[in-house]
């Protein structure tokens, strides 16, 4: 089973969207900052924004990229107002 996380910071009012394998451990691995080198070293606040579950790792790679392809700030704020949209990607990306 795979995730797709997307994180908020409201220090820097900017999102990061990651995919993993087991969400718990990598939510701790950015507060931590075992990767000195990652973007969400710049930040302490990182909060859980939105998530999918249940997804192989493929599909929870391929939706996070179309996700980072948007470049856009509404659309993830729309991920998370309207459900279908997470329902679409699930169904694009099986």
């Amino acid at each position: 089973m795979a995730f797709v996380y997307i994180l908020y910071s409201k220090t820097l009012k900017k999102f990061y969207v990651g995919s993993c394998k087991d969400l718990l451990n990598r939510l701790d691995q950015h507060l931590s900052k075992e990767f000195e080198k990652s973007f969400t070293t710049k930040a302490t606040d990182w909060k859980l924004y939105w998530s999918i579950n249940e997804l192989n790792y493929e599909q929870a790679r391929s939706i996070e990229l179309h996700i980072k392809r948007m470049k856009s700030r509404i659309y993830i704020e729309n991920l998370k107002k309207y459900s279908e949209i997470t329902e679409k990607l699930k169904v694009k990306y099986k």
